[in-house]
């Protein structure tokens, strides 16, 4: 064994063909939840059984549009009533769920009702996007495939997030911005063996995406360099999207309080949300469904500034009652839809650049700052724009968007959920000092040790008295390690056999030890897993030759430079 960059990767290629086969399977996923939106929205507002691409907004319902999303709530209620509870919610924190607490395991009844749930919502005129659905769905049959062999917790959560962001990717095109994605929310960890499934997953629904979806880029833009004045510009459009996002969130969680105080089982609050989404519906039909024919019209200015705030206002109002009601949905889409409404509002009073820019801007800062996922928001505008010159103010807005709700918010729209089930997610993390040093770095190399022919009575006068300097002593024969000799060891020799060798009481043992390369952070692990305070150091696999003993106040050392680094302040000048 050596040492390494990253810890070995025996099962890499394992888990790199199954996420290729994730890839295909999540970019299917993909191509039924949308196909069933489209069946169930010629469904609920044109009465035709089709598949055609048509907007909610055309209907000719007259007030009847009212019921439908009440309806489409009523069928999801009962739907997560007697169906599974896990379909309630817009995915992703129920995703991050499952692999901080429940070992990337999911249930095949999720895979099975998830997208149908979402079909009939996001078909009803339910205004959210299909992202999270396919996120959820995609992380559930890559579980399942995953549960079918015998893969670790470790491993399943890789192909868990591999799914969901394959998924990701099959709707919208953009894969880079879903590989981020999982980085900055999902995986909580940056390892090859949980990366690069992520990235093999997103290629293949990447390449397999233009065979089904005739989409392209979905909102095609190229907005002129910025001049100076634009830096001014970005702060304030990054603390306004901030600004949304902190309001949004608020409220959000306010509303779905309030439907927790009504007199009703939770299976009839999506019908009750889904009225009042009617009833908004009826006064502006584009906030219903998706929209992503009316983003694209807001990122081209192709609406008056009055009708711009009547569309968000209705749209945010209505998707935080749906989503506050528990029913099933994204929150992508509707994100992308009122940042940039926010954007075009701005657009007129804004210096530095084209009016444009300003809501492509806003859409990004404002998803950014919502999910708490930065650099997601930023390469997930370029991913569906293409346009390289609007990076620059699209980075700083959503960094600034990003700063002031980390500041202002203890918890996203995402993590909030969770903790309300008394579960707090953190999400920093960086790389465990236990990984960055390795046994021959703090292992105790001056040590007593005890020849395996001297005799029990021996050892507990010699090493157990008054003299003792070690709570466990190396038995050897020769340099070879024969075991750890401690006082409890030493109590189940009989007392007339107290003449005996102590190298007999281990006859037979298995030999736990540790190699120098080993990483601390693998060996306070095996040392938890074992119940053991201690483990002898060998020099090699194989050998038995001893060269040290590394203990659990030992592999403590680490973690004394990290809180120096995070809390001692100094002063050089």
């Amino acid at each position: 064994m050596e040492k390494r960059d990253f810890s070995s990767g025996d099962r890499l290629l394992l888990l790199s063909v199954f996420a290729i086969v994730i890839g295909g399977i999540s970019s299917l996923g993909a191509w039924v939840l949308l196909a069933m939106i489209r069946f169930f929205t010629n469904l609920f507002f044109y009465q035709t059984f089709s598949v055609a691409l048509r907007s909610p907004a055309d209907n000719h319902l007259g007030l009847w549009v009212i019921l439908v999303p009440a309806i489409g709530g009523l069928i999801v209620g009962l739907m997560a009533r007697y169906g599974s509870e896990q379909i309630r919610g817009h995915g992703i924190p129920e995703a991050l769920e499952s692999i901080l607490f429940g070992k990337s395991l999911m249930s095949p009844k999720v895979a099975v009702i998830k997208p149908l749930s979402s079909g009939v919502v996001i078909g009803s005129g339910g205004p959210f996007g299909a992202e999270g659905p396919i996120i959820m769905t995609g992380g559930a049959a890559a579980s399942l495939l995953a549960q079918a062999f015998h893969l670790t917790s470790a491993e399943r959560k890789a192909l868990l997030v591999a799914g969901a962001c394959a998924g990701m990717t099959a709707v919208f095109g953009t894969p880079v911005a879903a590989v981020l994605l999982a980085v900055e929310l999902l995986l909580f960890e940056l390892r090859p063996r949980s990366l690069l499934p992520v990235i093999l997953a997103c290629a293949v629904a990447g390449f397999l995406r233009p065979l089904w979806s005739d989409y392209g880029l979905l909102f095609p833009l190229s907005f002129a360099p910025t001049s100076a004045w634009a830096m001014a510009s970005c702060v304030i459009a990054g603390l306004a999207a901030g600004l949304l996002s902190l309001t949004m969130t608020y409220v959000l969680y306010f509303v779905e309080d309030g439907f927790a105080k009504l007199p009703v089982h939770w299976m009839w609050w999506p019908a009750i949300g889904g009225l009042l989404v009617g009833i908004g519906g009826y006064f502006e039909p584009r906030a219903l469904g998706v929209g992503y024919d009316v983003i694209g019209d807001l990122l081209n200015q192709h609406l008056v500034l009055s009708a711009v705030i009547a569309l968000v206002l209705v749209k945010a109002i209505i998707w935080i009652l749906a989503l506050g009601s528990g029913t099933s949905g994204g929150v992508l889409a509707p994100l992308l839809m009122i940042g940039a409404g926010l954007g075009c509002a701005l657009g007129y009073v804004l210096p530095g650049g084209d009016p444009g820019l300003w809501a492509l801007v806003c859409m990004s800062a404002t998803l950014g700052g919502t999910m708490r996922a930065p650099l997601t928001a930023v390469v997930f505008a370029f991913g569906l724009t293409h346009d390289a010159d609007a990076m620059l103010p699209v980075l700083l807005g959503s960094a600034v968007a990003y700063g002031l709700t980390v500041v202002a918010m203890p918890r996203s729209i995402l993590t909030e959920k969770i903790a309300r089930r008394g579960r707090h997610v953190y999400r920093e993390y960086g790389v465990d000092p236990l990984e960055q040093q390795f046994v021959s770095d703090v292992m105790t190399t001056q040590i007593k040790s005890v020849d395996a022919q001297t005799p029990v009575r021996v050892v507990t006068d010699r090493y157990f008295g008054s003299a003792q300097t070690q709570r466990a002593y190396p038995v050897v024969a020769g340099d070879m390690f024969v075991g750890m000799v401690d006082r409890a060891r030493l109590a189940t020799c009989p007392v007339d056999r107290q003449d005996r060798p102590v190298g007999d009481l281990f006859v037979g043992e298995t030999v736990e030890y540790a190699l120098p390369v080993e990483t601390c952070r693998a060996v306070a692990a095996r040392l938890t897993s074992l119940g053991l305070e201690r483990l002898p150091v060998v020099d090699q696999i194989g050998s038995l030759r001893l060269v040290g003993i590394v203990s659990r106040s030992d592999l403590l050392r680490p973690t004394r430079q990290l809180y120096e680094d995070e809390n001692m302040r100094e002063k050089f000048l």
